[in-house]
């Protein structure tokens, strides 16, 4: 739960935890994996976002990522910690 949590920081938290933790906990190893892969993801898409400011739809992209990646962390962070099992939608795979 701390892995998607810590991605309300930005990618660093799920990054140090899953350094840290990834031989210890197979369990710590994929959810921190999932939640760097999310947090990379989302990412991406505001520097995308960023960039498509200079031709006005970016200015509407950046709430719409904002509040994406707010929700969906949140969501991750309470069904990882009542047990389940939690996969993001839209998640680039970068590390498996």
């Amino acid at each position: 739960m701390i892995c998607h949590l810590l991605g309300l920081v930005g990618f660093i938290g799920p990054l140090i935890i899953w350094l840290i933790k990834k031989d210890q906990s197979p369990v710590v190893d994929r959810e921190a994996k999932k939640a760097l892969n999310f947090q990379l993801t989302v990412l991406i898409a505001w520097i995308a976002g960023f960039v498509l400011c200079f031709v006005i739809i970016g200015f509407v992209l950046l709430p719409l990522i904002w509040l994406f990646w707010l929700i969906f962390t949140i969501l991750a962070a309470v069904k990882t910690n009542s047990g389940e099992d939690y996969k993001y939608p839209f998640a680039i795979t970068f590390l498996k």
